[in-house]
């Protein structure tokens, strides 16, 4: 089991609420502290989940002594206090994006280095069910070597009731470098990375466009083209490129979160916000009956896909399941002196991409 870790909560905000059930129940670890700048958001946290609430982060990291501590944040902030809780000794986990900019994220990765910490970011949509479903297909060779990987993400943001769309209290995502989008472009090249295999692409195309108009938002939509060759190593190397692509839109519905995934022999879809699993492979019958029992198997399948969404429906299992997975295996890893699942160059690999289609993206080109 290794050993229990104490941990503490920077952040009372919303994305507080995925964390806090878990670090509340976990056996893994003891919650000791939760600090916020709001003194009634810290005390009600600390009395339903557990542990003392704080407003001061200084205070907090001398009286508890954490071994762990999540920065939940906002995102211009992240630097700051991940600094203060590596020179107080503690691991840290911080919700994404993890720093503005790649050059950030290597002097945050290096200040823990130096410290003998672990600093991980939240990838936390890598261990959602069908991810890994789609990790297994790939890795047991189904759909052979891959070739392209298709990630797609629709979401009303600027849509009256969104969190980003309020312009009296305007949410401080919109001041990153590609304001909103910076939320979710890092779930999406971290994804990218896993299912493509690749940790540097060579060639990045992007546009980024805000069709809505108006100062509030700095982007709404994104379109990239991602280009490499095969860079991990095997018995034969594969030399033919592997193309990613990647899209946001905030204009078409229903929301979606579509991944492919294009091998040499077959191909396997699903989707984070409306599960299933297809996948396009041989089968028994040959070249004339296998587009037959492809349309069979995966009709099936989708059924039973629609009796577990709602099955998850009643009983709340939302796309951030994979959340629980990340955190058990993280602090697993902590509490036994190991590696944790989203390494420093998984972390610096996202951050590089993230700033490679940014930099694509606002220049109105490649990079």
């Amino acid at each position: 089991m290794g050993r229990l870790l104490k941990t503490a909560v920077i952040g009372a905000g919303g994305i507080s609420l995925e964390h806090l059930p878990f670090l509340s129940t976990s056996d893994r670890c003891e919650l000791v502290g939760i600090v916020d700048l709001s003194p009634v958001s810290a005390e009600i946290a600390a009395r339903k989940f557990g542990g003392t609430g704080y407003t001061d982060v200084d205070e907090m990291l001398d009286r508890e002594r954490p071994d762990v501590v999540h920065v939940l944040t906002p995102p211009q902030t992240h630097g700051f206090l991940v600094s203060k809780a590596l020179a107080a000794g503690a691991h840290v986990i911080c919700e994404k994006p993890m720093s503005p900019t790649a050059e950030e994220a290597e002097k945050l990765l290096a200040e823990a280095a130096a410290a003998g910490r672990h600093l991980i970011e939240n990838h936390n949509y890598r261990f959602n069910d069908e991810v890994l479903a789609l990790r297994e297909i790939i890795d047991g060779g189904r759909i052979g070597p891959v070739r392209e990987v298709d990630i797609r993400m629709a979401l009303p943001i600027r849509d009256e009731g969104s969190r980003f769309a309020d312009t009296n209290l305007p949410n401080a995502i919109h001041a990153m470098p590609a304001g909103v989008l910076h939320d979710f472009i890092t779930h999406l090249s971290y994804l990218m990375i896993d299912l493509a295999g690749i940790s540097h692409f060579e060639r990045v195309i992007a546009a980024m466009s805000n069709h809505g108009g108006g100062d509030l938002f700095t982007f709404d939509d994104l379109d990239a083209l991602l280009i490499s060759h095969v860079d991990r190593p095997g018995p034969e190397t594969d030399e033919t490129p592997v193309h990613g692509r990647i899209r946001f839109s905030c204009r078409t519905s229903p929301d979606l979160f579509s991944l492919t995934v294009r091998g040499a022999d077959g191909e396997a879809s699903t989707d984070i916000f409306h599960p299933h699993l297809d996948v396009v492979v041989d089968r028994p019958g040959g070249p004339q009956l296998t587009p037959i029992v492809n349309h069979l198997v995966n009709g099936a399948s989708l059924a039973r896909s629609g009796a577990r969404n709602f099955g998850r429906k009643l009983l709340q299992h939302t796309p951030y399941h994979g959340l629980v997975r990340f955190l058990d295996q993280t602090y697993t890893a902590l509490g036994a002196d190991r590696e944790p699942p989203v390494t420093a160059d998984d972390v610096l690999a996202t951050a590089r991409l993230v700033d490679a289609i940014v930099a694509a993206g606002t220049n109105g080109g490649s990079q």
